[in-house]
């Protein structure tokens, strides 16, 4: 193989990987445009980032119930006030293709895929922004997740591998490889010649293989042509040098802690994510607080049971006061993200909460009965990207009686059946792509476009 930097070995946009007599096209890669297209970049970056809270909220006690910009925020989202002119809380959206498959809430967040017992799932935002942002960096995305699965599928339906100590997540962004850049080249070049013989493997097996293993085959192929990406990016920035890290970034991030001080926790990863905006060593991250079936539990604020067992509190007051504590403390620290984002200077001198937006939010709105309509979500930041806060979005507006948080039985249908059948949250996804650059009219079951 020849030399890197003179990319002789540069993919075509054609290229393919052949298997089973048919081909796979690749995705737009790092290693089809020139290996120093970034020196050419001018405009200032635009980041997105998606924080996951699972098995939805308390929603009595978390709904905003005025529209519009004369809304006062609820118990649960009170840490957010004084970030009240960057943040939209928004209600009324819901997945159509999630309402009768509550358990694939997390896999189809980002995606608006419908996921039932054949399904296979679409790419998800984050990676659609991916393709647009990743001839700029040296990672198209960060995927992060305290326990279970990442956030992101890609164009294949795979979804993509997590990481969890903050440690490694330093490591792997900001120091270089052990043994050096040559050895590194070495490793990832024989994991590439390992690939290749595992497809040629595949294709000697094609003819012993019957009809049950054909959807088992296609998802390997995925996963093999999405670690050949990710192994061909690795090799082409290996000559790049790292971005520097100031001694006060490294302390605040480069560190492990316990799942048990979980505050701590996500402030780390906040600050993984802030710095890596920074540096520009990606502009799309997404971080998982747990998924539906493993929540962990915060012993530091007296909270035992995990969150998917607070979610089941069957009208039991305590667990109920439980649940609505741990809402606040999720949202306590994406508070903390907001403001680190506020603080944290740009490559243009200006803050970077003006070029990133961030999603926090959930794809169950009442873990209890898995109602999964009326979706808690609050977007942040993006005023550089044209993005325009300071009012309750509220797409349930017009279509129902109102909130009845007085009757917990009328509101708990809300968020089980959605009252707007027509608002989609792929309509914000779509919105948050476009205004990152993707040129699409269409992002999964999309039918327009949020207006904010």
């Amino acid at each position: 193989m020849s030399h890197f930097l003179s990319q002789s070995w540069l993919l075509d946009r054609r290229h393919a990987l052949r298997a089973l007599g048919t081909c796979i096209s690749l995705p737009f890669l790092e290693c089809m445009v020139p290996l120093r297209a970034a020196e050419g970049k001018t405009e200032t970056p635009r980041r997105s980032a998606f924080i996951y809270l699972a098995n939805g909220v308390h929603s009595l006690n978390y709904q905003i119930t005025t529209p519009g910009r004369d809304y006062q925020f609820s118990r649960s989202l009170k840490p957010l006030e004084k970030h009240r002119d960057l943040i939209t809380p928004i209600s009324g959206l819901h997945h159509p293709g999630a309402l009768s498959h509550h358990h694939n809430c997390i896999s189809v967040w980002l995606t608006g895929g419908k996921l039932g017992p054949s399904d296979k799932n679409s790419i998800s935002v984050d990676q659609k922004m991916a393709e647009i942002t990743a001839k700029h960096t040296r990672y198209p995305s960060m995927e992060i997740a305290l326990t279970g699965d990442s956030l992101g599928w890609t164009a294949d339906g795979v979804r993509l591998p997590s990481m969890r100590r903050c440690s490694e997540i330093f490591a792997s962004l900001f120091e270089e490889p052990k043994g050096g850049k040559t050895a590194q080249r070495r490793t990832l070049r024989r994991k590439g010649s390992v690939l290749d013989a595992n497809l040629a493997e595949v294709r000697r097996l094609e003819q012993a293989m019957g009809a049950a293993d054909k959807g088992r085959l296609e998802q390997y192929l995925a996963s093999v042509r999405e670690a050949e990406i990710r192994t061909r990016r690795a090799d082409a920035w290996l000559d790049t040098p790292l971005p520097a890290v100031s001694d006060d970034d490294r302390k605040r991030t480069n560190r492990d802690v316990p799942a048990t001080m979980a505050g701590d926790y996500f402030r780390t990863v906040y600050d993984l994510i802030v710095l890596a905006f920074q540096t520009d060593v990606t502009r799309v991250a997404t971080f998982s607080l747990g998924g539906e079936g493993d929540a962990f539990a915060i012993p530091e604020i007296g909270i035992t049971e995990s969150r998917h067992q607070l979610s089941h509190h069957g009208g039991d007051p305590g667990y109920m006061e439980k649940l609505t504590k741990y809402d606040t403390f999720a949202i306590e620290q994406f508070s903390y993200f907001l403001t680190r984002l506020s603080e944290t200077k740009d490559l243009n001198g200006k803050p970077l909460m003006g070029t990133t937006m961030a999603l926090f939010g959930s794809g169950m709105s009442y873990g209890h009965s898995h109602g999964n309509a009326n979706l808690p979500l609050v977007l942040a930041g993006g005023s550089d990207l044209g993005l325009k806060h300071g009012s309750h979005l509220d797409f349930n507006q017009g279509h129902f009686k109102g909130y009845q948080l007085d009757k917990p039985g009328e509101h708990y249908s809300l968020c089980s059946r959605p009252a707007n059948p027509n608002a989609h949250m792929s309509n914000l996804l779509l919105m948050m792509a476009q205004r990152m650059g993707v040129e699409t009219e269409k992002f999964g079951d999309s039918n327009k476009v949020v207006e904010l």
